[in-house]
């Protein structure tokens, strides 16, 4: 099979399309986790809000069963991928071979311990657009992904007849 070939694709149909309460309620559960991000940055006068998290709202709000949406990948893979961001900012400074190398190394280490979660990926690129102070893993990293987790479990559990998380 030659490499053009592939880039056909093998024709599978398109997914379901997921009925209007699932679009509904991923909606509303997007909506409640930005909004209390959100508005806890503006009460407590300390960023919490990370481009990243609309996309783990898309994730835990609309696909709360798969692997990529349970919290310790939402948690763990905004950690890792926020740390590595930094290590080769402050260690190899802003280049694009180094920000290239984060990424690269945040995906590795969200494979080896399990906690990948996509919309996490991008933080390194964030930390490198933004090159803030070693406190961006607290605020808005870390306590930003604890609130979005908090609200998916009250949530998820509250809306749907399965339980959320599937495992810890």
């Amino acid at each position: 099979m030659s490499f053009l070939s592939k880039l056909k694709g093998d024709n599978a149909p398109l997914p379901p399309k997921p009925s209007t309460k699932a679009v509904a309620l991923a909606w509303l559960g997007g909506f409640l986790a930005i909004a209390a991000v959100a508005s806890l940055n503006d009460f407590l006068s300390v960023a919490l809000v990370l481009g990243s998290f609309g996309a783990s709202c898309v994730l835990v709000f609309g696909y709360p069963d798969v692997p990529f949406s349970q919290p310790r990948n939402v948690v763990a893979g905004h950690f890792i991928s926020s740390l590595v961001g930094l290590v080769f900012l402050f260690a190899f400074g802003p280049h694009w071979w180094s920000v290239a190398l984060a990424v690269g190394t945040a995906i590795a280490l969200m494979m080896l311990t399990r906690t990948v979660h996509p919309p996490a990926g991008s933080n390194p690129v964030i930390v490198f657009l933004m090159q803030p102070s070693w406190g961006f893993l607290l605020f808005p990293t870390l306590v930003g992904a604890l609130v979005l987790v908090a609200v998916a479990l009250v949530y998820n559990n509250a809306t749907r007849d399965t339980k959320y998380p599937k495992y810890w």
